[in-house]
């Protein structure tokens, strides 16, 4: 039994950092934490908004057990409520109105009655209190030491199918609980974040006689035409420096993969197949990865760019779509089910070009569109089941996934 549990070790060790093999600690406990409502000047619906979103943002960063019932307080009591006294853990919070009509909430974290972190919190709007929560469950994740979540505060980007041919380009946090519709009118797709600091974003117009992508600069709302092609046109990632763009233009009939110079405006042209190369990602500066047909039906392929060399990645299934890369992992889509009479199932899987090891990471629906967050803590993609449409988010490090529900209309493709 010792030499079992010591070859149990030293495997859980070796492959502890491999995000592809799911390790699951049954009995590790995490700490408990409740939320404490010290606010009194807004109405209790718009309490009620708050808190929930505090709540959802903990049990998102998936280090603590978290209380879900509502209790008032006195925000300067120096102790937490007797019903919390047993938490580990407490986030009290306070909200107040500013003169310009601004939002600033006030918080602090006690351990055991005793205030271990406070910090303040301004947005001009009310009704960007959700981006107050991330980040206070941000900072709440950094003071516990673990992995960073900044993707929490990131914008999502992402295109809703309202009628047939139309559709709305809208920005939100990564719950949907805040939206704003940027662009509507006639049939925009595809819509891809320009740089880091989301001020400015690609997509694809289909209003026109051919496919054009499109440039949205958010600041002042003006769009310029970046390149057009006949068939297809789809901006599918964007280097880390907003430099290069991957674009699948299908020139010749058939859509290949290509690379676009923002500044130097010169076109590239990265695979030569004569048949289906689409949706190219990033893998590192000098390589991607892509989903092309040259075996008989869609695959995960890569290759350097500048180079022929092509390089199958997956060897499992026979319908592997939409794909993304992170470094050594990838995620891709892959359909589970060849059913005429049903409807089939597509689930996200994970590998890692370091081991053999693939982790299925979604069980039921139509999950797609799945993209990394920059840091590869964590995944996003779009889910389809029963008629409904949510944004997904995959923590890869604690094995959770978590829904939000879009209240209409339906998810065409998305970016964080």
């Amino acid at each position: 039994m010792k030499f079992f549990l010591s070859l149990l070790f030293i495997y859980s060790f070796t492959f502890a950092s491999d995000a592809t093999i799911e390790v699951v600690k049954q009995a590790e406990t995490l700490p408990s934490i409740a939320v404490e409502d010290a606010t009194y000047n807004y109405g209790d619906t718009f309490k009620m908004q708050v808190f929930k979103a505090l709540v959802a943002d903990l049990n998102v960063i998936s280090i603590f057990n978290v209380d879900r019932h509502h209790r008032m307080v006195d925000y300067d009591d120096g102790r937490v409520l007797v019903a919390n006294k047993d938490q580990d853990y407490v986030l009290r919070f306070k909200m107040l109105e500013e003169d310009n009509g601004g939002l600033m909430i006030q918080m602090k974290l006690f351990n055991h009655d005793t205030t271990v972190f406070s910090k303040n919190y301004k947005v001009n709007r009310k009704n960007l209190y959700v981006f107050v929560s991330h980040a206070i469950a941000y900072d709440i994740n950094e003071y516990m030491g673990k992995e960073s979540v900044a993707w929490m505060k990131r914008k999502v980007v992402f295109s809703r199918i309202v009628a047939p041919r139309k559709s709305e380009i809208v920005i939100a946090d990564y719950t949907l609980s805040y939206q704003h519709t940027i662009l509507s009118g006639g049939f925009n797709i595809f819509p891809k974040w320009a740089t880091n600091k989301q001020d400015s974003f690609y997509y694809t117009n289909l209003n026109g006689l051919k496919p054009t992508l499109k440039f949205l600069d958010i600041r002042n709302g003006k769009i310029s035409n970046i390149i057009a092609s006949d068939g297809m046109m789809v901006c599918s990632d964007v280097s880390s420096d907003g430099q290069r763009l991957l674009l699948t233009m299908a020139r010749d009939g058939q859509p290949d993969i290509y690379t676009y110079n923002v500044i130097s405006k010169k076109l590239r042209r990265q695979t030569f197949y004569k048949g289906i190369d689409v949706g190219g990602h990033f893998q590192n500066d000098d390589s991607i990865v892509f989903i092309s047909n040259r075996l008989g039906y869609p695959n995960v392929f890569s290759k350097k760019l500048g180079t022929k060399e092509v390089e199958q990645m997956v060897y499992y299934g026979k319908s592997n779509s939409a794909c993304s890369a992170n470094g050594q992992y990838i995620v891709y889509k892959a359909r589970e089910s060849s059913n005429v009479f049903s409807k089939n199932s597509f689930n996200l899987h994970l590998i890692s070009t370091q081991t053999d090891f693939i982790r299925r990471l979604t069980a039921t629906g139509i999950n797609e569109f799945p993209e990394f967050s920059k840091d590869g803590d964590a995944i996003i993609f779009i889910k389809n089941y029963k008629e409904q449409s949510s944004i997904g988010i995959i923590r890869l490090n604690y094995n959770k996934n978590y829904l939000f529900p879009l209240k209409y209309g339906r998810l065409q493709s998305l970016d964080w």
